[in-house]
């Protein structure tokens, strides 16, 4: 099992946990931990990992690369990768590796995490809505994100390490699918990922998401007229998906959806401005 980690030893000590409370066997899974320079020393990190992770020292920025660095170091027929702030529920290991005699790489389900003895708050509600559709993704996008990606080495081997500056996890995917390499769903194969806490949180992602999804597009031969269309589209969603909001089961009660729903159009309204900024630059 592979995780790229950076500063937050307490996210890494929660995934660490749920990593040994796996139901596959002890002795036929290691983990490995990419540690990009976090702040806090290579030392405390190793100090936290104890006897539960190898952890690898990974210089270059990007959990990409801190993905790439650690594969090296693991001596599995199947590589398992999720995220230093994931919860992976106890059968996913069992599970994926199951999915895996019918595919050559797969994604599982994801879930988001809230904390429970509140309220959501907007970013919450749309994150418990949008976030993470990751059975969507397998299936209709032929990707699935790295967080919750299990894989054949020998295809990883074969499709090569993640790139930067790119939506890595679909990149790869697609690189993948493009060698004939089959992308299979494996549904019981759970990894949970915390909704992000605010606006600003929100923002850095799709921020993030916006920059690597448009160097792919242009990467793999996008036309511009085509991005401008997709951006354009933002507009007209915001009014279909307030509907989904509204009759969402994941959200409690009207405070909460409306809330969800005025960061719904904040969110669209900055990536509609966003996808015109990255089309001019």
């Amino acid at each position: 099992m592979i995780v790229p980690h950076y500063n937050d030893l307490n996210g890494l000590d929660a995934c660490l946990n749920a990593l040994m409370a796996q139901t596959y066997p002890r002795d036929r899974f290691e983990i490995i931990v990419g540690d990009n320079n976090s702040p806090v020393g290579l030392d405390a990190v190793c100090q936290l990992a104890g006897g539960r992770a190898k952890v690898i020292h990974a210089p270059i920025k990007g959990a990409g690369p801190a993905r790439n660095a650690a594969v090296p170091h693991a001596r599995g027929e199947i590589l398992a990768f999720t995220d230093s702030d994931c919860i992976p529920e106890s059968e996913w290991l069992s599970e994926g590796v199951k999915a895996m005699e019918h595919a050559d790489f797969v994604g599982g389900a994801m879930t988001v995490l809230v904390p429970q003895d509140r309220a959501k708050n907007g970013a919450e509600g749309f994150e418990m809505v949008f976030a993470f559709d990751n059975r969507s993704y397998v299936e209709k996008q032929k990707f699935t994100v790295t967080a919750n990606l299990l894989c054949k080495r020998d295809v990883f081997t074969h499709v090569g390490e993640f790139r930067t500056e790119v939506s890595e996890d679909k990149e790869w995917c697609l690189r993948a699918g493009d060698m004939g390499y089959k992308i299979g769903y494996a549904a019981k194969a759970v990894v949970g990922h915390p909704a992000r806490a605010d606006w600003e949180q929100l923002r850095k992602k799709w921020q993030r998401l916006n920059a690597e999804g448009f160097a792919l597009f242009k990467q793999r031969g996008g036309k511009s007229l085509v991005w401008l269309l997709r951006t354009w589209a933002l507009l007209p969603s915001i009014p279909l998906h307030s509907i989904k909001i509204l009759t969402s089961p994941a959200l409690n009660g009207l405070d909460e959806k409306l809330k969800a729903c005025g960061m719904l159009i904040r969110c669209r309204l900055w990536r509609f401005v966003d996808g015109h900024r990255l089309l001019m630059q």
